[in-house]
């Protein structure tokens, strides 16, 4: 009897330990072992040779892409665009945000981006920085949560804009249930003008499975994916 209760108490501590070992982090985030130092972006350049009336007049939904890498100045580039500080003592933002709350997170998930390692990237504007938060390309995940479309997986990155709506609810209640996808909207145009500037393709794939797209990044429960935009260098 003594045997036996010893022999269940060890499968018991077993168990648990089985358990600790695999449970997923708390809010289903992918995690680095060793968090990576944030990546430093080149500084974005506050003028082009493309005016904005030029970018509206060219700006098209590109869905084929060359086999051609991105630069890392390029992704600065959209990076900001999307969600760049234009004024630091008040932390205003490239896109307007209701009550200047800003409930957007952008993120990259890179494939084949010079100086870039495949990996998914948080970008922080204050410091316009991307901390790394995993390693390895997640575009065919992606392409897979975003109903097999193609330019998802084919893009040279893929820029995700997801929304914490709670930040916009504080203030404003049920109404950021509209706020947040109007500044998501704005956002997004920010990257396609952006694109259009640098000689860029990309396109809104707004048909995806959010648990899908939320499970591949590791998103926390809060957050929710509003916008796929892949970017890559049209094809000829």
């Amino acid at each position: 009897m003594r045997f036996l209760s010893f022999l269940a108490i060890m499968l018991s501590i077993g168990m648990g330990v089985l358990m600790i070992t695999f449970s997923a982090p708390e809010g289903g985030q992918l995690q680095n072992e060793a968090p990576e130092k944030p990546i430093r972006l080149p500084e974005p350049r506050y003028d082009s040779a493309t005016s904005v009336e030029k970018a509206l007049l060219q700006r098209r939904s590109i869905r084929n892409y060359a086999a051609k890498s991105l630069t890392l100045a390029e992704v600065s580039q959209l990076l900001w665009a999307a969600q760049g500080i234009t004024e630091s003592g008040e932390g205003l933002r490239t896109a307007p945000s209701a009550g200047a709350l800003y409930p957007l997170e952008v993120y990259v998930a890179a494939g084949n981006v010079q100086d870039l390692a495949a990996g998914l990237y948080h970008y922080r504007p204050g410091a316009h920085e991307l901390q790394k938060i995993a390693a390895g390309d997640v575009r065919q995940a992606l392409s897979s949560a975003a109903l097999g479309q193609d330019c998802v997986e084919e893009g040279a990155a893929v820029f995700v804009i997801s929304a914490v709506y709670e930040r916009t609810a504080r203030k404003y209640g049920d109404r950021s249930s509209r706020y947040v996808p109007m500044e998501a909207g704005h956002a997004a145009q920010n990257i396609y003008l952006q694109a259009t500037a640098l000689n860029l393709g990309t396109v809104v794939a707004g048909a995806f499975r959010d648990d899908a797209v939320k499970r591949a990044m590791g998103l926390p429960v809060e957050e929710e994916p509003l916008y796929l935009m892949p970017v890559g260098h049209p094809e000829k």
